[in-house]
């Protein structure tokens, strides 16, 4: 659901196994197939994160270049 201005929110159910599934608007909407795979970021107070596939190297980049600091 766009909530404002390209932002967007849609409520998911975790199943038994730990898994969701990703709505079919947010899938179309970022150019998610089967069998892609996707990069999951987690903040202890922010929570979890998934980057488009289109900025997923460059967070990997910023991650790994704060760690060699």
């Amino acid at each position: 659901m766009n909530i404002y201005d390209g932002k967007y929110a849609w409520m998911v159910k975790i199943g038994e196994k730990g898994q969701f599934v990703i709505p079919k608007e947010a899938r179309e909407l970022f150019g998610l197939q089967p069998g892609d795979e996707i990069l999951v970021l987690g903040d202890n107070e922010r929570g979890i994160a998934i980057p488009p596939k289109a900025k997923q190297q460059d967070f990997v980049k910023q991650i790994f270049s704060d760690i060699e600091e």
